[in-house]
């Protein structure tokens, strides 16, 4: 059973806790954590979720576990979905997004990943591929680009032109 913690509108952790799927108590929050990989070519690692979530396509994200710090959570995330191991000093968090019940920490990483090279943990992820801008355009007016990623995407293009 995995739990998450759970913070007040200003972040601070409260001491509570809810399990994976419950949902969120009125006036908490729990975090979010979602990450950009890009490599040198300027394409981005993309991953189609499984059907059971709704086979869309996304960056690699999740929630930290209880216990772990938005940090940890991002790196915990990426070695669990795509069997890679990244160090906490090669992310860079570039926005934080405050919603109705979360906090969502927007990550950036440089790195050349081999596709041969990831395992892919398969209920979560489905398959992966490097993404030209074209491409996850033309995914995202296709409709099969998660909606929520879409968002993150344009806060990602707006820190990278900084």
């Amino acid at each position: 059973m995995e739990l998450r913690d759970l913070y007040d509108s200003k972040r601070i952790l409260t001491g509570g806790v809810i399990k994976k799927g419950e949902k969120i108590p009125p006036g908490k929050y729990y975090i979010t954590v979602i990450v950009f990989i890009e490599n040198d070519q300027g394409q981005f690692l993309l991953q189609k979720r499984v059907r059971e979530k709704d086979g869309k396509w996304a960056t690699t994200g999740g929630h930290p576990k209880s216990g772990e710090s938005s940090l940890e959570g991002i790196v915990t995330e990426i070695e669990e979905e795509l069997g890679i191991n990244v160090k906490q000093n090669e992310l860079t968090l570039f926005k934080t997004i405050k919603t109705e019940d979360d906090f969502v920490d927007l990550y950036y990483l440089k790195k050349n990943i081999n596709l041969k090279d990831i395992r892919k943990q398969d209920e979560e992820v489905e398959q992966v591929m490097w993404a030209s801008h074209e491409v996850i355009n033309k995914l995202i007016s296709d409709k099969v680009f998660l909606a929520s990623h879409e968002e993150f995407y344009n806060y990602c293009l707006e820190f990278l032109k900084n």
